[in-house]
């Protein structure tokens, strides 16, 4: 990635990174946090704000657990460029916590982008597309991936409703990015409306903020479950391989 043509095509805006590590992730295990797994020995976390630092970042805002001590003995990568927030009871609320945080030092007119504590494997290919089809199209985007398998709508129990025509369907990733005054009023007038966010892109949508999809790649993995953390150990073993 060439940093000094990102940052010429940043010209006078900034970029900023939002990290929502406050989850419980309980379908990961009842006891452990999945961000602070050990793969070549550093953490989920700590992997995953690397990958985010091989942007021109301004800084990155890390919204952690009102219990959590165990952030701040990590080492991070350009640790002068991070902050700490509280997070929320969901993501969406550690988001807009972070979003609310950066309020106070950014302009609504930076762009900020959004990427899970558990993606590790985020290529420097894909952060440096992302970011350079906002920046050019001034547009919100998304990294995201045509979904491959065939998919089955089961309405009850397990047995099969009908099958799904995945023709237009994309798998969503993160990053997300948007300006950050635009992100956080979108988040704010959903959930004022009460309505569900799964994602940042599902904000914007909601307010009618046209987003693009940014093709991807498969190995931007999120780890949710204990086979994903063996799948993302192969993974950045690979990646290291090939220095992607």
């Amino acid at each position: 990635m060439n940093q000094t043509s990102l940052s010429s095509r940043l010209q006078n805006l900034k970029l900023w990174a939002v990290i929502p590590a406050a989850g419980s992730g309980s379908r990961f295990s009842k006891t452990e946090l999945k961000q602070y797994q050990v793969i070549q020995n550093q953490t989920v976390l700590e992997h995953t704000v690397q990958r985010l630092n091989q942007l021109p970042l301004q800084g990155y805002v890390l919204a952690v657990g009102e219990q959590d001590d165990f952030v701040q003995t990590l080492s991070f990568s350009h640790a002068e460029r991070a902050h700490f927030c509280l997070g929320g009871a969901e993501r969406v609320n550690s988001v807009l916590n972070a979003l609310q945080y950066l309020s106070t030092i950014a302009s609504d007119e930076d762009w900020v982008f959004v990427h899970d504590a558990a993606r590790p494997c985020v290529s420097a290919t894909c952060l440096d597309k992302l970011v350079t089809t906002a920046i050019e199209q001034n547009s919100s985007a998304i990294l995201a991936v045509p979904v491959r398998d065939t998919l089955k709508h089961v309405e009850q129990g397990v047995q099969i409703n009908k099958t799904v025509d995945r023709a237009n369907l994309w798998q969503a990733q993160t990053p997300q990015i948007a300006p950050l005054g635009l992100l956080k009023k979108a988040i704010e007038q959903a959930l004022q409306d009460h309505v569900q966010i799964t994602d940042e892109a599902s904000a914007l949508e909601y307010v009618g903020v046209a987003v693009q999809v940014v093709q991807g790649r498969a190995d931007n993995i999120k780890i949710t479950y204990p086979d994903d953390l063996e799948l993302a150990k192969l993974i950045l073993a690979s990646q290291s391989a090939l220095n992607t």
